[in-house]
């Protein structure tokens, strides 16, 4: 692979985690401030990103969308991504998000690497390097700190939050690595696409997009198309797209940019308090995945 392939993916991931983490911010203010149910987000969030995604790879392409059903194993694995992938890691998302804050869910789902290292060691069948184990360590220390502020008398979040926290890190393993082939031998924009629109729509009687509850004001209105337009569409087809050029392993470290985005947007425009103990346990999740950036 060439240096400037190299360098357009490590682009591509940066650009999408950082718009991600701007969406866990404006959907932490549509959730708690606004009211607005996670259902209902996430389920017009899938849908309409999901048409639009499809409809812009129409215009640039101007292929059959349909192709990507032609073979079972094609159309089986696009089904799963839907709804293990894209449904389970935006639902598991913004669940910990309404339960906590986007910077402490961010980091959560960001234990993401040590999934992935988990997962490669039972396929390859080979037990992880010292390194890799290694980062497990500051990961558990790191969620340590972050849950407890250092004291076992108490949770520093709810057990919910840290319950939805951690399966969006399965989520996103999942979502990072499964569709790495489809993405290859079709498009990132195709994949995503149908990913998002079959998962909002199998996720329909669930949603109810039809019945609405919440404030609605010009701000409200605003940062719900942020989180359609940059927080979803541009940012999921940017990190997908990265697989094209780099390693899912290497898009998921890249992807350390999110929750850093999501702290520092948290802190400066909802002022939430982020204090030493989330410091360090953030320190600790991001150390593993610059330490495993080392690896080849």
């Amino acid at each position: 692979m060439s240096q400037s392939s190299r360098r357009q993916g490590i682009l591509l991931a940066l650009t999408g985690a950082i718009f991600w983490g701007g969406s866990g911010v404006a959907g932490q203010y549509l959730l708690q401030d606004c009211a607005f149910t996670t259902e209902w987000l996430v389920g017009v969030r899938m849908l309409v990103s999901g048409a639009l995604l499809l409809l812009f790879d129409f215009i640039f392409y101007r292929q059959n969308l349909l192709t990507v059903f032609r073979t079972r194993r094609d159309a089986l694995e696009v089904i799963a991504f839907a709804i293990f992938g894209m449904l389970g890691v935006q639902y598991t998302y913004f669940a910990a998000i309404k339960y906590s804050n986007a910077a402490t869910g961010t980091v959560l789902q960001y234990l993401m690497p040590i999934v992935i290292v988990f997962y490669t060691a039972l396929r390859t069948k080979k037990w992880p390097k010292s390194v890799e184990i290694l980062c497990v360590l500051l990961a558990v220390l790191g969620t340590f700190l972050l849950v407890t502020h250092g004291s076992l008398a108490a949770l520093a979040i709810s057990p919910t939050a840290l319950f939805w926290g951690l399966l969006s890190a399965f989520a996103a393993a999942f979502y990072t690595v499964q569709p790495k082939r489809l993405i290859c031998h079709w498009r990132p924009t195709l994949v995503t696409g149908w990913g998002m629109l079959l998962g909002g729509l199998l996720f329909v009687p669930i949603s109810r997009p039809w019945i609405f509850t919440g404030q609605i004001d010009m701000t409200a209105l605003l940062l719900f198309a942020y989180i359609i337009l940059f927080g979803t569409v541009i940012a999921f087809g940017c990190y997908l797209g990265s697989l094209q050029y780099i390693q899912p392993a290497e898009t998921s470290i890249l992807g350390s940019a999110e929750p850093l985005a999501a702290i520092l947007l948290s802190v400066v425009l909802l002022h939430i308090t982020f204090g030493l103990y989330d410091l360090l346990g953030t320190i600790c999740i991001l150390a593993t995945v610059i330490i495993l950036a080392r690896q080849k």
